[in-house]
């Protein structure tokens, strides 16, 4: 049975999502925002163009720290109760910066501590259901599967994760966090969260040579949740952080066919790591034509490379009897660096709502059907794909326009909710051989 609308008149509720935060202790208003190093925007503050800017770069920089308290301490009242609140935060990981080559485990430790006290203090009382990025790690991607014991074990990184979470999470949910990274948990009643960890999926992730179809038995796991959920009448939502077309294949399809097999339990699934604004859907097995499920990818807190800051507030069917608890809506909301930079020091930056996304591409309604509708009239309404190619870059496209090969690749990663199936893109004009497709996904994957 699709979702249908809630009634009139019945409870929603808004979730904030925040992804790929990525906070780099050594950012230096004023440096080098253009250098020979993966990472600028550090070092000796200098004078002149090209020169940092206070609140971000439009270059290969992460962000400060005082940006992040600034996104967090313009939010409305961040509990369940208050006027314009949240119900809950669903945060995706990404914590660290990406100079990757020098950071040891207490550069890690500290990120994870640093960002997760800063959210408690400006969050309060909201709860906090976070999920694992690849670059807590250290070496980044490096998620040994759990049997691995010793010093090369993820040890260190899930007992200080449910050190810092536990007073968000479930004694339950904390024992599944510290042997492999993933939980589940009630949202609410009716609502069930869970949060896998995508790098036991991920292509950058050596360990997986071992064994990728299901290395922590994480997949196993998520359908015992799900079956559990299914008998007891609960909706679930999943978050991770690599979003499911991103991940090894043998693992990818497993998880699109636990998807389908499960499409009346799971109500949303939610991750990041792209840092842009996109989403994955996924088809029924037998006819790849019926659209089951959606995933949506929103994008970065961070800059890199060449965007403004931003965030998501998801819209969601509250908890009230038959509730379906999908997304009803979502709205993006970004930081114009230019204006905050430009502003006289000590401004309060003004993050603005960007879009709310039934408004700006007329949907009747948020559920897959309405976006697989969405990428069909994108194929043929030019303004309409070119107002997506904006939102997809928070409002700062590339200078270099999205022609044919561009459009007829993003077009075809919006439906492939699952790894290297050329068949999910047979249907979509213009067409282009699948190979061609693959090297422009490789292109514009930034993390």
């Amino acid at each position: 049975r699709p979702p249908a609308p809630p009634p009139p008149g019945a409870p929603t509720a808004r979730i904030l999502f925040l992804t790929d935060l990525h906070w780099d202790r050594q950012y230096v208003p004023g440096s080098a925002a253009a250098c020979p190093d993966p990472l600028c925007c550090r070092g000796a503050p200098g004078e002149g163009p090209g020169a940092a800017g206070f609140w971000g770069s439009y270059s290969k920089c992460d962000l400060p720290l005082h940006t992040i308290d600034a996104l967090l301490a313009q939010l409305p009242n961040g509990t369940a109760n208050g006027t314009g609140g949240f119900a809950a935060a669903y945060w995706t990981g990404d914590i660290p910066a990406h100079d990757v080559w020098q950071q040891s485990r207490g550069d890690q430790l500290r990120a994870l501590r640093t960002v997760t006290a800063l959210l408690r203090a400006r969050l309060g009382a909201l709860r906090v259901f976070p999920a694992v990025g690849n670059h807590e790690a250290t070496p980044v991607n490096a998620f040994p599967p759990p049997y691995v014991r010793g010093n090369r074990s993820a040890a260190w990184l899930y007992d200080a994760m449910a050190e810092a979470w536990q007073d968000w999470l479930p004694p339950t949910a904390l024992h599944t966090l510290r042997a492999g990274g993933f939980y589940t948990a009630q949202v609410w009643p009716g609502l069930r969260l869970v949060s896998l960890n995508m790098n036991f999926c991920s292509q950058a992730n050596f360990w997986l040579l071992i064994n990728a179809t299901d290395p922590a038995g994480q997949l196993q796991w998520l359908m015992g949740v799900l079956a559990d959920a299914e008998r007891d009448g609960e909706k679930v939502h999943v978050i991770g952080h690599i979003p499911p077309a991103h991940c090894l294949r043998s693992w990818s399809w497993n998880y699109y066919r636990i998807v389908s097999r499960f499409e009346g339990t799971i109500a949303a699934q939610f991750f990041g790591h792209t840092h842009l604004d996109e989403f994955e859907l996924f088809y029924d097995e037998e006819t790849l034509s019926r659209p089951v499920s959606i995933a949506f990818v929103a994008p970065s807190v961070t800059t890199y490379i060449n965007l403004n800051p931003g965030y998501r507030v998801y819209e969601v069917a509250g908890s009230y009897p038959g509730s379906s608890h999908a997304v009803l809506d979502h709205e993006t909301f970004i930081l114009n660096l230019t204006e905050a930079n430009a502003a006289p020091p000590g401004t309060a930056p003004r993050w603005r709502r960007l879009y709310g996304a039934r408004e700006a591409y007329g949907l009747p309604a948020a559920f897959p059907a309405d976006w697989d509708r969405l990428v069909r009239r994108m194929q043929d309404d030019e303004p309409l794909f070119q107002l997506f190619w904006f939102h997809l870059h928070k409002g700062h496209p590339p200078r270099e326009p999205c022609g044919g090969p561009c459009k007829a690749a993003l077009l075809c990663a919006l439906r492939s909710g699952r790894a290297a199936d050329p068949a999910l893109c047979r249907p979509l004009r213009p067409a282009l051989p699948f190979l061609r497709i693959q090297q422009l996904w490789q292109q514009r994957r930034l993390c």
